[in-house]
This record gives C-alpha cells, structure tokens and sequence, in this order.
C-alpha cells in the first residue's frame, strides 16, 4: 500500500512539472506576438503620410515640387527635396547638430503642409520652392554636411499630440522667441508646443542681425500702415501700445492707428525691420528710425540659437526640445 502511495505522489509530481514546462514555454510563444502587437500599436500613434504622396506605410515618399526659379515641376524623392532645403535654409558648413535639427524641422514642415490639406499655388504640385510659399530651396548649396544631416535623420518628424506641429524657425531670437499670436500675428490660439524661451543666440551672428537699427521715410511707413486697410495721411509719432510674452511689440500706434506690428512689419519690408523686439523708435522731420535686436518673427527655432547649442555639444534633439514644448520626434520611414 506504501509502495501503491509513493507511486502515486511520483507521477502527481511528473504531472505538475509537465504542466509547469507546458506553461512557460507557452508564454514563451505568446511574447513575440505581444511584442508584434505592441509595435503594431505604436506605429499607429503616428499620423498617417498624407495619401497624395504616399509610396506605402513606413517606406519614403515622393513629392511633386514645383522648382519657382525655372516655373516647372518636378517629381522627387522626399528626402532629394529635403537636401536642397536644408542647404538653403542653413549655411552648410555649420555645426553638423544645428544641420539635423533644421533637417527634422524642414521635414516636419512638408508633412504639416501636405497633412493639412494646403495645396500649392502652382497647379499639380505638392510643393514648391517659393519662399513665399514654402521654404527656401538651393540645390547648388547641398555639399556632404547637408547630405549626412539629411541622411542621419531620414523619416525623422517632430510631434505633438500625434499630430505633425507648426516647425516654424527664424534666423535670431535676440534673447528670447516669442508665441506664434505675437510673433506672427497668427490668428488662431498659440500652440499649446510654442511658449517664449531663452535663446542663446551665438555672438557669432552678424551684428546687423543681433542689433539693427533701420531708417524709413513717412511715406513708406503711411503705405504700410493702408495696406492694413486703415487711412492715414500723417503722424508725428509711433509708439509700442501693446507687447506680447517675449516683450515684442504686438500693437504699434502711429499717430491714431492702431496696427497689429507683425504683418506691419511684413508689409513695411521685413528685411529692414527685422523683428518686432524694438528697441527704440525716433522721428526726425521726414525720416523714421526704428532699432531692435535678432532677426525674424521669432517663433520656434532660433537658427543661430541652434548653432551655439551644437557648439556646446548639445544633440539636435536636445534644440528641438529646447524650443519647442512636449513634442516628440519619430521616425516614419527608414
């Protein structure tokens, strides 16, 4: 009976052991196809590539680019497009971080554009080389430091919420960026990414890009002001009546209009007024003089803030994160 007993004990414990093997081997099999699952569920957190230039999920687009210096279009790969923004976006022998950084950017920017349903102006393209448009495009720009940054962050997009952001960038943020309603005049709520940041704009910046000081005539200043859609025939002063976050002037009055200083700035020549951080305005009899410092709406990204960041040994990542808040960047093809 003993003997019957510790037979029985014996294969109850062959018995519990089998089952325990049979267990782990099948948990064994069911992690790759959680893992599967799971990579399948992240690659579903990224937006879409828009259909209208989709080659298939995960692999490179391409893109219809109308080229505005020769007026044709041309169909390019996305990242043979890029090349020639990056390269007329950024000077190409700068820090090879500050170069990806515009690269994911300049990527960005596309994909934000083509996304939100904006066609170009220029019939049967996606895009164009029209500044006014898009971004700047030079091709004869692209050397190896312009092909390795493209290269090294192919597919790589910045995010917000699952959604591609605004990738706005400026040359100088004079200290400081600004949100997009006081930088741009933009019309719809700031962006919950954009906030005004410190900017460690490198002292390697043209002077007339850190400091400026501009001189316009009356009437120049009168046409800017009737392009906004209001009348003025005079004045004897301007003067900053409202300032956004970053300090930049939001709302100017001459004499007694009230303008909105971005699209101001914009119409007056925006090459001249470089940005809207005014330092100092002065008449004297027909001439005006407006100072100010940094270069651009200052929104976003400061390119010569980017170049001191890579000189600082800092990652592209880290000067995207920098500008821009509770973003994330993603790959979306290899």
């Amino acid at each position: 009976m003993k003997k019957i007993k510790r037979i029985n004990i014996i294969f109850l414990i062959i018995i519990l052991s089998i089952s325990l093997i049979a267990c782990k081997t099948e948990e064994k099999t069911e992690t790759p196809d959680k893992t599967q699952e799971q990579n399948k569920q992240d690659t579903a957190k990224h937006p879409a590539i828009p259909e209208a230039i989709s080659q298939g999920e995960g692999v490179e687009p391409k893109l219809v680019v109308h080229i505005a210096e020769e007026g044709r279009n041309q169909e390019m790969a996305f990242e043979e497009y890029l090349q020639g923004v990056l390269a007329g976006e950024m000077k190409n022998d700068w820090p090879e971080e500050a170069l990806k950084a515009q690269a994911i950017l300049a990527r960005t920017f596309v994909m934000e554009f083509v996304s939100s349903g904006k066609e170009s102006k220029y019939e049967g393209a996606h895009i164009s080389t029209d500044i006014e448009e898009a971004q700047a495009w030079n091709s004869e720009g692209i050397n190896d430091a312009i092909k390795k940054a493209v290269n090294d962050t192919r597919g790589q997009v910045v995010l917000h919420n699952n959604e591609y952001i605004k990738a706005w960038f400026h040359a100088h943020a004079g200290g400081q960026t600004a949100n997009a309603v006081e930088g741009l005049g933009f019309d719809e709520e700031n962006p919950a990414y954009i906030e005004p940041v410190s900017s460690p704009d490198s002292e390697e910046a043209p002077e007339d890009d850190s400091n400026w000081t501009a001189e316009f005539t009356k009437a120049e200043i009168i046409q800017a002001v009737k392009s906004s859609g209001q009348e003025i025939s005079d004045f004897d002063s301007i003067e900053i009546s409202e300032k956004g976050d970053s300090g930049r002037a939001y709302k100017l009055k001459i004499g007694d209009v009230e303008v909105l200083a971005p699209p101001f700035r914009i119409a007056l020549d925006s090459t001249k007024l470089k940005s809207t951080q005014i330092t100092d305005i002065t008449i004297e009899g027909d001439i005006v003089k407006i100072s100010g410092v940094g270069y651009g709406h200052g929104v976003g990204m400061s390119q010569w803030g980017a170049y001191q960041m890579a000189e600082e040994g800092k990652t592209a990542e880290d000067i995207i994160l920098h500008y821009f808040k509770d973003v994330e960047i993603v790959q979306l093809w290899q």
